[in-house]
């Protein structure tokens, strides 16, 4: 039961910028139980574990798109600090310089999270050729309801 708490803070956590999977630093902060000052110290001292493909900074306009959406993220909204967005990589690489035994236990958990949002990611892509497949069998009678499946599969994209 624990750990399913554990993993539904985590998805809540991950939001969707750039086209990543990412989690901003107060959210990892709070994660892996240390102070968001701590967390971007630590970041800071060792900024060459970090590329652009680990962590970035977030703009006003795509933190404004994500406070919008996800209410536990309002307090940034007011912030005079712009956050950083880690991703799977960058969370793995807090970890380890952060070294606490909270930070490499959580960190196992946010893998698992990630490569279940790829597991989910691959099933859709695959639903999706099938239904491809299909629609070249059957008539336009049925574009329809083709349609339809293919809105479920491949929602809109929005920030989260």
């Amino acid at each position: 039961m624990d750990n399913l708490i554990q993993y539904q803070r985590i998805e809540q956590s991950i939001l969707q910028i750039r086209g990543q999977r990412v989690i901003l630093d107060a959210d990892l902060a709070r994660l892996y139980g240390v102070s968001v000052k701590a967390l971007n110290q630590a970041v800071k001292r060792h900024q060459e574990r970090f590329p652009t493909d680990f962590c970035f900074r977030v703009t006003v306009q795509e933190l404004d798109d994500v406070v919008t959406v996800c209410d536990h993220l309002k307090d940034l909204k007011f912030s005079r600090f712009v956050p950083r967005a880690f991703t799977e990589h960058g969370v793995l690489m807090v970890a380890n310089i952060l070294r606490s035994p909270v930070a490499v236990q959580m960190s196992i958990h946010v893998v698992r999270v990630f490569a279940h949002f790829r597991q989910m990611l691959a099933a859709n892509k695959d639903l999706a050729r099938r239904i491809d497949e299909l629609e070249e069998r059957y008539d336009s009678r049925f574009k329809i309801v083709f349609d339809a499946l293919r809105d479920l599969v491949d929602p809109p994209e929005k920030p989260r």
